[in-house]
């Protein structure tokens, strides 16, 4: 029998937890990636106005925030590829009403936008899960504007000694087991752990923005390293 490819086991699992996807993000992070990313937006500086796009939008936490920013002359967009996902999403965003928002099935491997589109283009916990990590780098850098930012918010290999350990630790063994105690989903939460080992640690992450076309890259740690923040730049002469 044929393995699935990473791509269908990502979109099974995400089907499946979709309805328990925040709380257990609350769970599995101590509240802190809320702290996380309130830290991003600060950093980001969204302008009134602007026009973002947030790849693997999920349950559309992070394009709420780009909505509210960016404010009612703004347009922000929400990208995922499980409609279970933005089922949710939408559902917030019913309770909101906000008229710049919107969400849209679609695969970030392929944006479905013209290049040169986005002041801001973010994906949050969302990279680790692609087949090509390069290609979903590549397609940000193309579809954001020059001098628009492309955000990576993502879980980060932590390099203190002893803190390293315990992280892994937590995340295959401990997880899953919070995953099948309050989400039913060992299997699924299991599967986070295998994305985030195989994930680049921060340094390599900076250099593949290199690689992908950005001048400039700012990277940030949070929590001794579990998450990291990497803020690239386009060229303001520049396409691809």
């Amino acid at each position: 029998m044929q393995q699935p490819s990473k791509e269908e086991r990502v979109h099974d699992v995400f089907e499946k937890i979709y309805d328990r996807y925040d709380s257990m993000n609350a769970i599995i992070s101590f509240q802190r990636h809320k702290a996380w990313r309130k830290d991003v937006m600060k950093q980001m500086n969204v302008q009134k106005g602007a026009k973002a796009l947030d790849v693997c939008c999920g349950t559309g936490d992070w394009s709420i925030s780009l909505a509210e920013a960016a404010g009612n002359s703004g347009a922000v967009i929400g990208l995922d590829f499980s409609d279970n996902m933005l089922s949710v999403a939408r559902e917030k965003n019913r309770n909101l009403e906000y008229k710049q928002l919107s969400f849209i099935q679609g695969n970030a491997m392929e944006l479905p936008f013209e290049s040169n589109s986005f002041d801001y283009v973010t994906i949050g916990f969302g990279l680790r899960n692609v087949p090509d990590y390069m290609r979903v780098l590549k397609e940000m850098y193309r579809v954001v504007k020059p001098g628009g930012k492309v955000v990576c918010l993502e879980t980060s290999q932590p390099t203190m000694i002893g803190f390293r350990q315990g992280y892994y630790l937590y995340f295959r063994f401990i997880m899953p087991l919070l995953g099948k105690l309050f989400a039913k989903s060992y299997q699924e939460y299991a599967w986070l752990y295998e994305s985030a080992k195989n994930f680049p640690d921060k340094k390599k992450l900076k250099q593949m923005f290199y690689r992908a076309g950005f001048n400039y890259v700012k990277v940030k740690h949070y929590t001794g390293g579990v998450a990291a923040m990497h803020m690239g730049i386009k060229k303001e002469s520049g396409n691809l």
